[in-house]
């Protein structure tokens, strides 16, 4: 089973892996950008996530595998690899797993560190969207606020809606996995795992996912690598300061 992916542009290969019930579309705007400095940027939708196949199995180990399967379909080799959250943390197991096909590692606001669960309203807010009474975006969004205050992350949720057929909505994220594996999504880089390229993490100032007390765990993986502030953003850096998100992007990779 081949990943799902949407491909822009043509040039040097650009892999981007959105976070956790996310899905590679998330990045469309930016993607068209960085394809315009000869980048063939490839949008995937990892395991259980976006138009990818759902599977019982979910953690990094096989997200890490699902890449590789999909670099070796399409011929890639030295990548740019780039992942949010979730993603970064599957990027960051990939390179240390697979070094030799990674030029440069791009890793937005996660640390190697373990993170206790943290989704718990939000998965409970998606769980309880009926369809069989949900008729369109606006009801779903009335339920979510309930769970989720954050105008912000609802509309962020509620991109994975679609209509199944004619009448009928449904997730397009497979969330009875994803609630029962959810604790893999906090699980911490193994001991072991060291990356010697060049590496950036990039930390929204406004977010706690990267702190000062990071900083000695991502030299201690990654030796060659720096850790670059976004002002005005949170954890959704890349959406929150889309024009300085890409200009740190583009100034590391060119």
């Amino acid at each position: 089973m081949i990943l799902h992916s949407n491909i822009i542009g043509k040039g040097s290969p650009f892999v981007i892996l959105h976070g956790f019930l996310g899905m590679g579309d998330n990045w469309k705007t930016l993607a068209r950008q960085f394809s315009e400095s000869n980048f063939e940027v490839h949008l995937v939708d990892q395991r259980n996530h976006g138009r990818s196949f759902h599977n019982e199995g979910f953690d990094y180990e096989l997200m890490v595998e699902d890449l590789k399967q999909y670099c070796d379909e399409n011929s890639l080799s030295n990548i740019v690899l780039l992942g949010h959250s979730m993603g970064g943390k599957t990027a960051m197991l990939f390179a240390t797993t697979y070094p030799n096909l990674v030029s440069k590692l791009l890793v937005a606001d996660i640390s190697p560190r373990y993170y206790p669960i943290h989704h718990d309203a939000i998965l409970e807010g998606l769980s309880k969207l009926d369809f069989s009474e949900i008729k369109s975006r606006g009801d779903a969004d009335k339920v979510l606020s309930n769970y989720v205050p954050e105008a912000g992350t609802r509309m962020f949720l509620l991109k994975n809606l679609y209509w199944v057929e004619k009448g009928q909505l449904g997730l397009r994220i497979n969330l009875p996995v994803l609630k029962e594996h959810v604790s893999e999504v906090g699980e911490a880089l193994p001991a072991h795992a060291t990356f010697k390229k060049e590496t950036i993490f990039l930390r929204g100032d406004r977010s706690e996912y990267i702190g000062p007390q990071d900083e000695a765990i991502i030299h201690r993986h990654f030796s060659h690598s720096e850790v670059i502030t976004i002002q005005n953003a949170g954890h959704w850096l890349h959406a929150e300061n889309p024009k300085d998100f890409y200009g740190a992007v583009i100034n590391f990779i060119s």
